[in-house]
């Protein structure tokens, strides 16, 4: 109940600032590059590899080409190997990629995203197709393939000697691998987003994160029908940044897709930046309200697909995100 009503308090807040926030965004922001075909084309390239389901040959030979694309654009490159229990209590390995692309600013900017696909399609309305991997172009590659623009147009820019920011990239793993619906063993917390798990609890020893300024996590970036609302994990621990980005895209005249409506609490990578990290992180992740499970109808199906990657939005996220990271 308290939550509900902490909620609640929360949603009429945002209405009365996003009324005032309206008049603001009527100025139009400097456009910066970003090409929506090239990052649909790096979306297409992991789905070409298949399921990226941890311990499979697909996951490896699509890990080992995002490391060369990273460092093909001048960024350092490490994998970050580890493990963490997972939903059964079992020891599961994991592979994040880390990079870091040096800029004009002292702190770094975090760009991340889950790159794993889900080993189970536990929304397939037959049961015997529940146990299929999912491609994962939109829940997964979608946000990697942004990224990869990102940090593209970045390393133009660096070469030109033009101004961008220092970036830290980390692409999480086994973020999709949260308890399946089929299991009936004991349940426990804290199954999903282990890739993030680890690497904020790393970050931590290493006591580094004063380093890290903020971050912004991309999630479901590609539907044709994508709208982002103000997400609470993302208010609460980072709403200045959420301010900025929402801004930046009604300048860019993407409203539309950014809306400024808030969102129930999502358990995304997001959430282990903020808590364990104790790195401002927001999460521009598609949230369909109206749909039962709070995303869209093929989210883990195999209908997820290229067919559900649409360029204009994938404009919309790129444009708004690069432009908010390289204005001064």
């Amino acid at each position: 109940m308290f939550r509900i009503v902490q909620y609640s308090i929360y949603v009429l807040l945002l209405l009365c600032v996003s009324c005032a926030k309206q008049q603001q965004s009527s100025h139009s922001a400097v456009r910066y590059a970003f090409s929506a075909d090239s990052a649909y084309h790096y979306i297409a390239q992991q789905v070409a590899f298949g399921a990226r389901v941890p311990g499979t040959e697909e996951h490896t030979a699509c890990a080992d080409w995002l490391v060369k694309k990273l460092a093909q654009f001048g960024a350092q490159v490490q994998n970050q190997y580890g493990t963490m229990p997972n939903y059964a209590g079992e020891t599961q390995p994991l592979r994040n990629i880390v990079a870091y692309l040096e800029g004009n600013t002292q702190h770094a900017i975090l760009l991340c995203a889950h790159w794993d696909s889900r080993p189970w399609s536990d929304e397939e309305p037959l049961y015997e197709n529940r146990f299929t991997p999912v491609i994962g172009a939109n829940d997964g590659a979608s946000g990697v393939g942004v990224i990869l623009e990102i940090v593209r147009q970045l390393s133009i820019r660096k070469a030109k000697g033009e101004y961008i920011p220092s970036v830290q990239i980390v692409l999480f793993d086994c973020e999709d691998m949260g308890t399946p619906a089929h299991y009936t063993g004991k349940e426990r917390e804290h199954t999903w987003c282990l890739g993030s798990q680890y690497w904020a609890k790393e970050l931590k020893i290493q006591n580094s994160k004063f380093k890290i300024q903020y971050g912004i996590l991309l999630d479901m970036v590609g539907d044709p029908s994508a709208t982002f609302p103000r997400e609470y994990f993302s208010m609460t621990y980072a709403g200045n940044y959420v301010e900025q980005l929402w801004r930046t895209a009604a300048q860019l005249g993407y409203g539309r897709y950014f809306v400024n409506q808030a969102a129930y609490p999502i358990t995304d990578d997001h959430y282990y930046v903020n808590t364990i990290a104790g790195v401002p992180c927001v999460d521009i992740i598609d949230y369909k309200p109206q749909n039962g499970t709070g995303f869209a109808e093929w989210w883990h199906t195999q209908q997820d697909d290229m067919r559900n990657i649409n360029r204009q939005t994938l404009k919309a996220v790129g444009e708004t995100v690069i432009t908010t990271i390289c204005s001064r």
